[in-house]
C-alpha cells in the first residue's frame, strides 16, 4: 500500500483532486520516479513536486502519466483544467535568491491579476470551510473524536497508523448531519493514499451505511476507495472513489 505525503493544506480543493488522481495513476502504472523520468521524459524531481502537490504539472506531463498508466485521459485533463484555474502561486522569492528574469509590462499586470484571483478563491474557500465544517464548534479534526460532541475524549491526540489497529465508530446526529465521533469535515478532499482522523470518519459512515471499507483503520485504500465507488454510484454521483463535498454531503446524511 501506498504511502503518500499528505497534501498541503493550503491547496485548493480542486487541485486536491488532481494530485489525488495523478497519484492514484501512478500507483496504477507500478512505476518508481526514475522510471516515469524515463517514460515521460519529466525529471524525476518535477514528478515529486507534481505528486505531492508543490508544482502544477503541464499538460502534456498528465497525458505522459495517463498513457504510461493505461488511462483514458480525458476526465483528468479536464481535472487539470480546473485545477490550473485554482493553483496557489509560487512564493515570492527571499533575499538573496536568483531573480526571475523581467518581464513585460502587460505580462506583470495579468500576474497580477491571476494573483488576486488566485487569493480570492482561496480565501472564499476557507470562509466557507468555517461555515460548513463547524457545525458546531470550531470544525477541526480531533484526536479520535469530534471536539463538542458528547463522546469527546479528554485530549486529543495525532493520528498514528497502527497496522491492525482498528477504531470504535460512536454515531450521533448534530442538527440534522450525521458524525462517527472523529471528525466534522464537510468538504475535505480524500482519496487513495489519505490517512488520518477524517478517513477513520467516513470509513464509519460507510460502515453505518452498510459499505465495507475493509476495516476502521484510517488509511484510505484500496477497499475503502472500493466502498465509496458503491456509496457513490448508489447515491446517483460521479464513482470516481474520491470523498469531496458532494460524497460528505450524502455521507452526513
Amino acid at each position: 500500500m501506498s504511502r503518500w505525503k499528505a497534501l498541503p493544506t493550503s491547496l485548493d480543493e480542486r487541485a486536491q483532486k488532481l494530485v489525488i488522481q495523478l497519484r492514484w495513476m501512478k500507483d496504477r502504472s507500478g512505476l518508481s520516479l526514475l522510471s516515469l523520468q524515463s517514460k515521460t521524459g519529466y525529471s524525476r524531481s518535477s514528478w515529486e513536486r507534481y505528486l505531492n502537490g508543490k508544482a502544477l504539472p503541464p499538460r502534456e506531463a498528465v497525458e505522459a502519466l495517463a498513457r504510461v498508466s493505461g488511462v483514458d485521459a480525458t476526465r483528468i485533463l479536464v481535472l487539470h483544467e480546473v485545477a490550473a484555474e485554482a493553483w496557489q502561486p509560487s512564493p515570492a522569492p527571499v533575499a538573496g535568491a536568483a531573480v526571475e528574469p523581467t518581464v513585460s509590462e502587460p505580462r506583470r499586470i495579468r500576474r497580477a491579476v491571476l494573483i488576486g484571483a488566485g487569493t480570492a478563491v482561496v480565501v472564499g474557500a476557507l470562509l466557507a470551510g468555517l461555515l460548513v465544517i463547524a457545525p458546531w464548534e470550531d470544525g477541526s479534526t480531533s484526536g479520535g473524536s469530534t471536539k463538542g460532541s458528547a463522546n469527546a475524549p479528554a485530549s486529543a491526540a495525532a493520528f498514528v497508523y497502527h497496522p491492525g489497529k482498528t477504531y470504535p465508530c460512536t454515531l450521533e446526529r448534530h442538527k440534522g448531519q450525521l458524525y462517527a465521533g472523529h471528525s466534522t469535515a464537510h468538504i475535505k478532499v480524500l482519496g487513495q493514499g489519505s490517512q488520518g482522523w477524517d478517513v477513520v470518519e467516513v470509513q464509519c459512515l460507510l460502515q453505518h451505511d452498510g459499505f465495507d471499507a475493509g476495516g476502521v483503520d484510517g488509511v484510505y485504500g484500496a477497499n475503502t476507495a472500493r466502498a465509496v465507488k458503491l456509496m457513490q454510484k448508489k447515491a446517483g454521483l460521479y464513482t470516481d472513489g474520491v470523498v469531496g463535498k458532494h460524497t460528505w454531503q450524502v455521507l452526513r446524511k
